[in-house]
């Protein structure tokens, strides 16, 4: 089964949310501004995707520059990237569609189409 993790009120995960809706994947749907992710969670992840750190921090978000975090992101360890995240859902990079271990930042229908269709 397929975690996707959303803010309601984002416009991508809406997006997201009536593409998946509509190419009827199943999915447990959890709010990452009020239950973001463990801290274990988001270093798995970080550890099993190629991802940079930074992709997994929403960095157009308010929050992101108002904690400067534009200049030090790239030097975080996975322990301090997580351990930010966790703390606050704002700062996440979303939506957020978890299968197994793959994750998918953002949305990109085609990445989407690639991994349910």
């Amino acid at each position: 089964m397929a975690t996707f993790y959303w803010y309601p009120k984002c416009s991508t995960c809406k997006k997201a949310k009536i593409w998946l809706d509509e190419n009827n994947v199943k999915y447990d749907i959890i709010d990452m501004i009020e239950t973001p992710p463990a801290k274990e969670l988001l270093e798995k992840w970080m550890e099993a995707n190629d991802y940079p750190i930074r992709r997994f921090f929403n960095t157009s978000g308010i929050r992101y520059r108002e904690q400067g975090l534009k200049n030090i992101v790239n030097d975080f360890s996975t322990d301090e990237a997580a351990g930010r995240l966790c703390v606050d859902g704002m700062l996440i990079k979303r939506p957020i569609m978890v299968l197994g271990d793959k994750v998918l930042l953002g949305f990109k229908e085609a990445a989407y189409e690639e991994a349910f269709l």
